[in-house]
This record gives C-alpha cells, structure tokens and sequence, in this order.
C-alpha cells in the first residue's frame, strides 16, 4: 500500500453515518460521530450524516433550530442532513419511546439521497439503529452499527419511569438492529454478553472504545479557581456532564449536605438539573455550572481537586459514560461512586487515575475525598495516571485507526453481511 492509499484510504468511497447526536452538542456521543465523520471526510471519503437536532444534554432545542425542519449543512466536509423530532423535556419510558418514533419516522421518511457503499450508526438512539439496518439493507451494502448505550438494559437500570415496560421493547429494536449487522462495535468489552445474548455471533463483535476528544488543560490552576470563585482552601468536587437518571447525582447533594467544608459543584445540563436544584436547596456549599466551550473545558475540570462519576447502584452493564475521557486527561483524580462489577468501574481501575466506592453511599464518598484532599501528593499522583493511560490507550489517533479497521473489515467483506 503506498503511502497515498494509507493516509486516505478510503478515497471517493460513499459513507452514511447515522447518530441522533452530533455537533454542536459538545458532551456525549456527538462529539464522537462529528469527530469520526470528518476524519473520514478528510480521508478521501464522501460522507453525508443523518441527525437531529440538536438539543443534549438539556433536553430542549437548540435556539438556532426551532424553526427548522429539515435542512443541509456542510460542517468539516460532511454533508449533515437535519431531520426535525419530538424533544421531551422530562423523561419517561412514554416520552422517551415518543422521541425514538419521531426519529424513527423523519429518519425513514427522507433519508440523504444517493446510495452508500456502508452505513455506520451510533446506538443509542435506537431509532438511529433501526434506520442505519433499514437504509444498509435497502442498498445491499455493510452496515455497522456502534453500541455506546444499551437502551434495552437502561430502560430497566436507570429508574426511568415506566422502564420495566419499555424494556422488552427496546431489547426487541437493538435486536433487530444488531443481528442485521456486518460487524458490531462495542465501546467496552463489558458490552459483550449483552450483545451476544440479543443473538449477535461474539466473532462478528469488535471493541472500538472511545477516545479522548478533548484538548489537556492548559490554564494556571489558581487562576481558574479564582475566575470562579472557588476558595484555594476549600475542597472541590466536581461532577461534569448529562444530570439525567442513571447518574443518579442525588449522592453528590447528600455528599455537600453532610460536609458544609466542602464544595460540590454540578457543572452541565439534563432532566434532572432543577430537580437537583431543589433537593440542594438551602446548600451555599452546592453549585450549578453551565457547560462551558471546550476550549477552557478541561481547564474546569483540572481546578477541581476530586472530579465524581456517580451511577445509581442497579447501573451494571448498560453504559460507560463518555465523560471519563476527559475526566482522565484533566490529570485530577477520580472518585467513581458505581457498582463494582460495572463497565465503569472496569475501565476506572484500568485507568489508575481513580478510586471507586460503594454506589448511593454519600457517606463513604466524603470519607474518600477528603482523604484525598488531605495528602494533595498522593491526589496529584493518583490524577496523574489519567493523562498516561490517555498516551497509552485513548488518543483520539488511536481512536480514529480503530473505526478505520472496523471500516476496512467491512468493506472488504471479512465480515458476514445479514439481509
């Protein structure tokens, strides 16, 4: 292979990548396809996506979109096509199953035109699953779905209400999507079982984790601290990202009920935001960030002395939350208050940036940050670990080659093809 045929090695090839979720949502799963789009963009490839609009993690419509329905953009090469769905501001299995129909049916309704020679979609949403199955199969042409979520076992994980219901239903969608699949992309290997047990052959399953998308920090620590108003004596913890059910954030308010010494702040949006705002009431220890531009992102994060990632104890296998990348590189050390048997606490142990406890215990959560807060040496070299497995692991370069071999594998037909 030459040179040219490696730097570009999928040249005048015709790509669809299917995710509800895309720029310029900055947290979750749109940072990742809008990053995987237009590295393929910029690999010779012709690739359009099919998206919604944008709306995470507040749950509410981008300004920029409220009267839009359907529209075309060209954003870093890839031709996004916008299709106009349901947005519901607070979660139920009804809401949520309202919001995956919508997709469902602008998606299949006006899909891009033009045949792809491979379709690749992110999952969840599920609708997004379902539509990546139905245009790969229309076409005869590979398709790949990426599990990120298992909205199956989050329906019955989360707490979302009604969720035992929706369960059956959604397992039945990822089962469809997935054993319709040329190759299944898992981001963590913790996925496997659940996967192979929706009837997916474990051969045809590849682990594709997630890569780090974000810049390192690059501020001075105390003066980000000072620009917010943080004290340089009091100890921060801070959790960045999705308030939503499955984080079962209630621990983090417990946490600053029990430790007025110290400062919890809650940086991002979702459903759950005011109802964490009322549940703090009365707490001058809590805070409420909006997310902020990723160019000072990491910075935030890197002036907090302990960064949280909180799961609601029945949270097993369901989901690895995205956040921990940058979590890692910020080089602050982790406190991941998850199951133990967990795909999260897995990778927080792999990592060696972090330290896990028992999930839904704010007792045993303060006992462990201030230990940390206590001997800042031990903190910095625990934190320290993040950035070296980052180097090791989650560089977005090795990120981006593995969705190329995933690619490659189909394309060239190694794969087995379901119609």
């Amino acid at each position: 292979m030459s040179d040219g045929e490696r730097h570009r090695p999928f040249e005048d090839r015709r790509l669809l990548v299917v995710s509800t979720n895309y720029a310029p949502e900055v947290t979750g799963i749109g940072p990742y396809a809008t990053q995987l789009a237009e590295h393929w963009a910029q690999s010779g490839a012709r690739v359009r996506a099919l998206t919604g609009m944008p709306h995470y993690p507040s749950w509410q419509l981008d300004e920029a979109y409220r009267s839009v329905w359907r529209t075309v953009e060209v954003r870093g090469g890839v031709g996004v096509h916008r299709r106009r769905h349901y947005v519901p501001s607070r979660q139920s299995a009804l809401r949520r199953a309202a919001f995956e129909a919508s997709v469902l049916a602008t998606g299949l309704l006006a899909p891009p035109p033009g045949r792809p020679d491979a379709v690749v979609s992110q999952m969840p949403s599920l609708a997004g699953g379902v539509i990546g199955a139905r245009i790969a199969r229309r076409h005869r042409v590979p398709y790949i779905p990426v599990v990120q979520d298992l909205m199956g076992a989050a329906a019955a994980q989360s707490g979302i209400r009604g969720g035992d219901r929706a369960a059956a239903l959604a397992a039945a969608a990822e089962r469809y999507a997935l054993g319709r699949a040329t190759l299944v992309g898992v981001i963590h290997e913790s996925f496997v079982p659940r996967v192979t047990a929706l009837g997916v052959d474990p051969g045809r399953i590849r682990t594709v984790p997630n890569w780090t998308h974000v810049q390192g920090p690059t501020a001075d620590r105390a003066a980000t601290r000072a620009r917010l108003g943080w004290d340089p004596a009091t100890p921060v913890l801070l959790h960045s990202g999705n308030m939503g059910l499955k984080q079962g954030l209630e621990v983090l308010v417990d946490t600053a009920r029990l430790a007025p010494d110290l400062r919890v702040v809650l940086m991002g949006d979702g459903n759950q935001r005011d109802a964490l705002r009322a549940r703090a009431e009365g707490l001058p220890n809590v805070d409420f960030l909006e997310p902020v531009e990723a160019g000072e992102f990491t910075d935030v994060l890197a002036a907090a002395d302990v960064l949280a990632v909180t799961q609601r104890a029945s949270v097993l296998d369901m989901s690895v939350p995205s956040k921990l990348t940058s979590y890692f590189v910020s080089g602050r050390p982790v406190v991941a208050s998850v199951a133990d048997e967990g795909g999260t606490a897995d990778e927080v142990r792999r990592s060696g940036a972090g330290v896990l406890v028992a999930p839904e215990d704010p007792a045993a959560l303060l006992e462990t940050v201030r230990k940390l807060a206590a001997d800042p040496v031990a903190a910095g070299e625990l934190g320290a670990g993040g950035p070296a497995y980052v180097a090791r692991h989650l560089s977005r370069e090795a990120g981006l080659a593995r969705f190329d071999d995933l690619l490659s594998e189909a394309l060239d037909g190694r794969g087995s093809t379901r119609r």
